[in-house]
């Protein structure tokens, strides 16, 4: 039987608001695209092997390279599908990985890399702008198969901006290419160049966006992406009258992580207290100082949020895919060699098969739950979902028969 082709029709019509969130990282971002191939596996089994990420979810928030497979997932192909699978994620980082983060391979030519970190970014970014121009091409962010939220930051401005579906339909100066958004949203800071582009709306008025990594906002999307839905439900949207701001055992979040090296502590308050401007932006294979300042963000909104699940007795309907205990190389945002890349597929596979963790409310430390796996997890939230777009689709079919 021919799939039907549904998106999610609005909650209007359905019972849960469903959420993805995935964070920044870098080429890290390979963890991330191992745990949405596993759960698109799932959803396929469950609805056929044409269903995608995109149809299930009312908002997809990414940061950095988060922000570029938000975009991967929903972006339209000439037949209104996504133009990626979640299955197409690994061949895409392992395919352009090394050309987005070339690796020098003798040691003059990392010296010279590492001299030049000092006056201008680790990498041009040509690459990538080339790559996300030939994919994307001309796309605008209204035209996403479902809801977007990409933060990035305006380093003229001093400010945040967050790119959303929501604000499209009122604010059309943020209606900008989704390239561009994508190539904002992960100019990481002594990576990766700024971004700069101009958009304009319909009676001609321009807005300039001067772009660094959406990290600097929110390296951890899921709470912006909750604060957007909320934000329409108080506005009175059609999509969520049904629904009240306060509710928010109605959400089904999933917020996924690129890792972290907690477990290794790299820094010490003895030697760090001794550092300076040198050091803080060079610290063996990574930029220290972009480091404490993305993590710390990004446990914060896994903090809160937990806290705000398990006050409403909704534990069950948050998930968050993290691991902590990343060592070496593998917890670097850009060793983009071959040898690397596989290894970070296996912390991918690892991750499935260990136990969902949980932020302990008092330490902040993540805590292994006996409960269920990562995978587990996945498999009750693909049932959940398919539920909720199945109950959407038979309200939506009576709510027109009743009409007719």
């Amino acid at each position: 039987m021919e799939y039907e082709k549904l998106t999610l029709k609005p909650p209007t019509y359905g019972n849960l608001i469903t959420v993805l969130s995935i964070d920044g990282g870098g080429i890290r971002g390979m963890i991330p695209g191992v745990i949405l191939a596993c759960l698109e596996s799932e959803l396929q089994k469950l609805d056929g092997e044409d269903a995608r990420i995109a149809d299930y979810f009312d908002v997809i928030a990414g940061t950095s390279t988060g922000g570029l497979l938000a975009a991967m997932l929903t972006a339209p192909n000439g037949k209104n599908r996504p133009l990626f699978a979640a299955n197409d994620i690994k061949s895409f980082y392992l395919d352009n990985g090394p050309k987005i983060f070339p690796q020098k391979s003798c040691l003059f030519s990392s010296i010279m890399q590492s001299a030049k970190l000092v006056f201008g970014p680790k990498y041009d970014g040509k690459y990538l702008h080339n790559l996300l121009r030939a994919k994307l091409g001309n796309l605008r962010l209204h035209q996403t198969l479902t809801n977007v939220v990409i933060p990035t930051f305006d380093v003229k401005q001093l400010q945040p901006v967050i790119f959303s579906s929501f604000e499209v339909k009122r604010r059309t100066r943020l209606n900008a290419i989704i390239s561009d958004i994508c190539i904002g949203t992960s100019a990481a800071p002594t990576y990766l160049p700024a971004h700069f582009f101009q958009t304009s709306d319909s009676t001609g008025a321009r807005r300039d966006f001067n772009l660094i990594d959406g990290g600097m906002a929110a390296n951890n999307p899921t709470l912006i992406a909750v604060s957007e839905v909320t934000k329409e439900i108080t506005r009175g949207s059609p999509a969520f009258n049904s629904i009240n701001a306060s509710e928010f055992g109605r959400f089904l979040v999933i917020s996924l992580g690129t890792g972290s090296a907690k477990v290794e502590e790299k820094y010490e308050a003895k030697s760090v207290a001794r550092w300076g401007v040198f050091n803080w932006l060079m610290g063996g294979n990574s930029v220290p100082l972009v480091d404490v300042f993305m993590q710390g963000s990004a446990d914060m909104v896994d903090f809160h949020l937990s806290v705000v699940f398990k006050s409403l007795n909704c534990e069950s309907n948050y998930l968050r895919i993290q691991d902590d205990t990343l060592r070496g190389t593998v917890s670097t945002v850009d060793t983009s060699t071959k040898e690397n890349l596989n290894n970070l597929v296996k912390v991918g596979e690892e991750l499935l098969k260990k136990p969902v963790s949980k932020v302990n409310l008092e330490t902040g430390n993540l805590e292994p739950s006996k409960l269920e796996t990562n995978e587990q997890a996945l498999k009750r939230f693909a049932k959940l979902l398919v539920e909720e777009k199945r109950g959407r689709h038979a309200n939506h079919s009576k709510t027109l028969s009743s009409k007719a």
